[in-house]
């Protein structure tokens, strides 16, 4: 048997170049709470995507529920089906209800031209995703939120070192949420971050992740403890050194892919867009099961038996898990694409450590 290959693997440093942070840490006792390589690691990334303020967290998910608590969403937000369950679920633990939107057949991300549509007086937030991040079109949302009063909170897990028209694709909405999960371009073990824009939320935001503390005898709100450590602020600092590094490796990859798959019928591959610079997070496919003669759930079977381990990133819809598939936006008659792209798509593998051999197992198996 041949050795497994996993959808994705944590790109780390070498060991010895963490041990002396480690140290570093064990000396001076401290080991969170504000510590100095949380410090220098916000200033750091500040500078790399080149965002005013950035607030670090021990993941992204509570990045999320933290960044709708930082605006005060209440009622209904316009969102997307088609992502992890934790988009949805940070709007689940604030009490609000999620509203779900078709999606584009293309970019796979929020259809702009259904927005409005969805719009209610009980609409507060459109929480979009940058889907494998691929950007939404920001312009048309801003529009739309402006139009409505609405504020625009992005999901921007998949996007960390992605650029748009030069831009950091964090650097939109009135907040970005990031995910440094182990899975993700640039990972800090866990760990997340909101992405704002003014002085006095980023203040907000800070007080929110540490219980709500101003100072030793004041609690200004119900915040919550969700803090970055040192110890994955110190991974970050030594990650951000590599990050260049690890987008060319991944980029090589997906280039890979892209043109040995390009000629095959019944497989759509991603195109990069017109003033987009990917961080090649993700390598999706779509199949035509008519066109390419068996069904994605055929094929995902049958690479696990190669032990070739891709994804069917995201299979099922949000919408279609038990705690939201009763809302009435969460109909199947509602987001037909959505559906659609849900069952035929498959991400396969791509991570700085896959070496040329695995690249040609998995394409020998596809071709054959």
């Amino acid at each position: 048997m041949d050795n497994p290959i996993f959808v994705t693997r944590p790109a780390l440093p070498d060991i010895d170049e963490f041990l002396p942070y480690i140290k570093n840490i064990w000396e001076s006792g401290i080991l969170t709470n504000n510590g100095p390589y949380h410090i220098e690691l916000e200033e750091s990334l500040c500078k790399y995507l080149n965002v005013p303020y950035i607030s670090l967290f021990s993941n992204g998910t509570l990045a999320l529920v933290t960044a709708l608590q930082t605006l005060r969403i209440s009622g209904e937000v316009i969102t997307t089906p088609f992502s992890f369950a934790a988009t949805t679920h940070a709007l689940w633990w604030n009490n609000i209800q999620p509203v779900f939107v078709d999606i584009e057949a293309d970019t796979y991300t929020l259809d702009v031209n259904k927005i409005e549509a969805a719009i209610t007086p009980n609409t507060t937030a459109i929480l979009p995703v940058h889907v494998y991040g691929y950007p939404c079109h920001v312009q048309e949302i801003e529009k739309i939120a402006n139009r409505y009063g609405l504020k625009v909170i992005y999901d921007a897990a998949h996007t960390f070192a992605a650029k748009y028209k030069n831009m950091s694709m964090a650097s939109f909405g009135d907040l970005s949420v990031l995910s440094f999960h182990a899975t993700k371009v640039f990972n800090t073990f866990e760990g997340g971050a909101i992405i704002c824009h003014d002085k006095a939320t980023k203040q907000r935001i800070d007080y929110l992740k540490n219980f709500g503390i101003a100072d030793e005898v004041t609690v200004i709100a119900p915040g919550i403890n969700a803090k970055m450590n040192e110890f994955q602020a110190a991974l970050g600092i030594l990650q951000l050194k590599k990050i260049d590094d690890y987008v060319l490796k991944r980029k090589q990859i997906f280039e890979s892919y892209q043109n040995a798959l390009k000629d095959i019928e019944g497989i759509t591959i991603p195109q990069i867009l017109n003033d987009f610079e990917s961080n090649y997070a993700y390598f999706p496919i779509l199949f035509d099961e008519k066109v390419f003669g068996k069904s994605r759930d055929t094929i995902y079977e049958n690479m696990k038996t190669k032990n070739i381990f891709s994804r069917r990133y995201f299979y099922p819809l949000i919408s279609e898990f038990p705690t939201y598939r009763g809302l009435k936006s969460a109909s199947p008659n509602n987001l037909p694409i959505a559906l659609r792209v849900a069952e035929n798509v498959l991400c396969l593998p791509i991570y700085p450590g896959l070496d040329i051999a695995d690249i040609e197992r998995i394409l020998s198996f596809l071709k054959n």
